[in-house]
Order: structure tokens, then C-alpha cells, then sequence
């Protein structure tokens, strides 16, 4: 009986089922080798050997190569092209993950919880979106000469363009909010109307309506003139 334990494979069982064989090993080896054992002895260290070896309980076949492929994988992307706090979130379960994947006697629910919560992570992770569009937009509207337009449409470019910046300069702005403000200033500069002639609802700086003013305060000076010589002449 003794011998026939030498076939065993610690790894395949349990450490408390393990430890107990070993316990009636050593006894039973030490009245195996006691010449002066008594029958009697010798029963009892069978009985309990045999006892030691019904009681093994097989260990738990751990698999993480789940978990193993899903670590390698994040560990694999480049940080520089998501956005930072979803990186940030994810460092974490990153963490997590790797530690268990080293521990040996990690159950096979720890496992799963690792790898579940480092997918979630992954899947939450946002990249960072292209804003050269935005930007681009951006330059064209400050490019544009604003007494060119109507002081109306070019209110509305004005509007977009400061949230339009607001984004371009937001690193957390996702795809869909840089996405938004290029439509809106899209749509804003498409709505820009040209000034034509002789329209007064053009677009002017602060400060610029005293060029206007000049004109018509001397229209009306000549015309208080002309009326004074008139009634001076008794016409």
C-alpha cells in the first residue's frame, strides 16, 4: 500500500487531502520499518493509509488561458491613442488581473472574475477621435471677413466657433461630441449670407458705427444750413 502511493501527483489534489496522506505515510513507514511492530499496529497504519488515500480530493483544474490571452492583449495597445481617464480606469483591473494569473492557487472563480472585469475595462476604453476636421473648420471661420456676411448668420459662426474650440481643446471629448460640433459648424457656415448692397443689417465691429454716423450728421448739418439762408433771403 505504501508503495502504490509513490504513483500520486501532489499537484492533482487538494493541499488538506494531500497533507493528510502524508501524515499516514510517515506513520506508516515508521511501522514498516519497526521490526518489533505489533500486528496490531501494523493494521492501524493500513487502515489509515488507505483511509488517507479514499479521502484524496482532486484539485481543481484551474484554466487562464482566457485570462491569459485578454492581459496579453491589452498589454498590447498603445495608451497614446485612448482617451486618458478610460486608460486610467482600466489600469486597475490590468493590475488585478496580472496577480492572478501568477498565483498558482487561484480558484477558477477568481479567474473569471479577473477576466471579466478586465474585459469590461477593455470595452470601455475610448479612442481618442480625430479632430483635424474640427480644426480645420476653426480656421476657415476665423479666416472669414465678418463685414463680408449679415450680422445674423455671422452671430450664429461666431456661436459654433466657440464651442467648436471648447472641443478641439476638450481631451476628453469623445467621437460623438467631435462629431456634433463639426456638423453645427458645417451648418453654420453654410448658412453664412453675403452682404448686398445697400444692406444696414451688416455685420460690424464695436466702435465701427461712427463711420456711419459721420455721413448723416453732415446730411443733416448742410440741410439746417440751407433751411437758415432760406428763410434769411425770405424765400
Amino acid at each position: 500500500l505504501v508503495d502504490s502511493t509513490a504513483e500520486l501527483v501532489e499537484g492533482n489534489y487538494t493541499e488538506e487531502s494531500w497533507s493528510a496522506l502524508q501524515e499516514a505515510l510517515v506513520e506508516a513507514n515508521t511501522v514498516l520499518n519497526n521490526e518489533n511492530a505489533m500486528q496490531e499496529e501494523v493494521d492501524e497504519a493500513y487502515d489509515n493509509l488507505q483511509a488517507a488515500i479514499n479521502g484524496l480530493e482532486e484539485a481543481e483544474v484551474v484554466d487562464k488561458s482566457l485570462l491569459e490571452a485578454m492581459v496579453n492583449k491589452v498589454l498590447g495597445l498603445e495608451e497614446d491613442k485612448y482617451i486618458a481617464s478610460s486608460w486610467q480606469a482600466m489600469l486597475p483591473e490590468l493590475e488585478a488581473a496580472q496577480e492572478v494569473l501568477g498565483n498558482e492557487k487561484a480558484t477558477q472563480a477568481e479567474v473569471d472574475e479577473a477576466c471579466d472585469a478586465l474585459t469590461r475595462a477593455y470595452l470601455n476604453l475610448r479612442l481618442k477621435p480625430n479632430k483635424d476636421l474640427l480644426a480645420d473648420l476653426i480656421n476657415k471661420a476665423n479666416g472669414l471677413n465678418s463685414a463680408s456676411y449679415t450680422a445674423n448668420t455671422w452671430a450664429v459662426v461666431e456661436n459654433e466657433v466657440i464651442k467648436a474650440q471648447a472641443v478641439l481643446e476638450d481631451p476628453e471629448a469623445s467621437e460623438a461630441e467631435v462629431k456634433a460640433a463639426e456638423k453645427a459648424l458645417t451648418k453654420a457656415l453654410e448658412g453664412l449670407e453675403p452682404v448686398k448692397a445697400g444692406d444696414t443689417t451688416v455685420s460690424v465691429k464695436t466702435g465701427d458705427t461712427t463711420n456711419m454716423m459721420y455721413p448723416l450728421l453732415g446730411l443733416a448739418i448742410a440741410s439746417l444750413g440751407f433751411y437758415g439762408n432760406k428763410k434769411r433771403k425770405g424765400l
